[in-house]
């Protein structure tokens, strides 16, 4: 039997499982099931419970919840040993200041710019360009508010000229979509959809090939079958190594063709992996 907590995957049984917690009817069903197919959003309260009592989980989520944030993707980057931008991580603003708000000079490792990124938020929302001591003390007021609210840890990272691009590689199931993002807005250092970027499905052709090996090793390694996957190429690297930026467990579709089209891929995956499990 099929079980599927997925709105859009129809198995031989389904449940819907947002907004709340996980009972005991779903354990029930879970035990019962051959494979469990689990929605993009899963909490991590299900997927512990479909882990541990189904030995075939789609998609498989150990890397998203072992190592959660994006303080976890460093940690996961430096476990696997994959070339990624130099980075330190804090786990609150006490290591980065005295108790009197000053910077420690002695824990920043990287010359301006440089890049700070907070532990939660996607398509570069949390993501700052830090140019100058002035930048750093205005996104520390930032880090200071969030703390308040209980939300803590942050990534300092060494800045890669990239020449306003990044590639995004989606894994699905064994298929993988990759594209170019472009920026050609000054004003922005990300290379996001979101902040205008465009697609190009066929610049560096050979470079995009690199990546997706790079790429297809590390899920290999970490066990990720669903992800979008953001790598960048710095232009003073003669060698063209694919640097990982990010993994993105939610990721936007418009290169994907559309939520329509990527739904189908899904389902076609998901498809050939319930197959593979025979």
């Amino acid at each position: 039997m099929i079980l599927s907590f997925h709105p859009c995957f129809v198995a031989d049984k389904n449940i819907i499982c947002a907004g709340r917690k996980p009972g005991i009817d779903e354990l029930e069903q879970i035990k019962l099931a051959d494979a469990v197919i689990l929605p993009q959003g899963c909490s991590e309260a299900l997927y512990r419970m479909a882990k541990e009592n189904c030995k075939n989980i789609f998609p498989n989520y150990d890397a998203k919840f072992d190592y959660p944030g994006k303080t976890g993707q460093i940690l996961l980057f430096q476990k696997t040993g994959v070339s990624h931008p130099a980075s330190r991580i804090f786990s609150s603003l006490s290591h980065l200041t005295d108790p009197d708000g000053n910077i420690k000079n002695d824990q920043i490792l990287y010359s301006y710019p440089f890049v700070l990124k907070l532990d939660w938020g996607g398509e570069g929302e949390t993501v700052y360009l830090v140019k100058t001591l002035s930048d750093l003390n205005h996104y520390i007021k930032k880090i200071e508010e969030y703390e308040k609210c209980g939300q803590k840890g942050f990534i300092l990272q060494k800045f890669i000229e990239s020449g306003n691009k990044s590639l995004r590689i989606v894994k699905i199931g064994n298929r993988m979509i990759s594209y170019w993002r472009i920026q050609n807005n000054p004003d922005y250092f990300c290379a996001g959809l979101s902040q205008g970027a465009t697609i190009d499905f066929d610049m560096q052709p050979a470079l995009m090939r690199l990546a997706e090996k790079k790429a297809k090793e590390f899920c290999s390694i970490a066990g990720i079958n669903l992800a979008g996957f953001d790598f960048i190429f710095s232009i003073n690297d003669p060698y063209d190594e694919p640097l990982f930026l990010e993994i993105n467990y939610f990721f936007g579709r418009s290169g994907l063709g559309g939520s329509e089209n990527y739904y189908k891929v899904l389902n076609k995956e998901i498809k050939k992996w319930i197959k593979s499990l025979d």
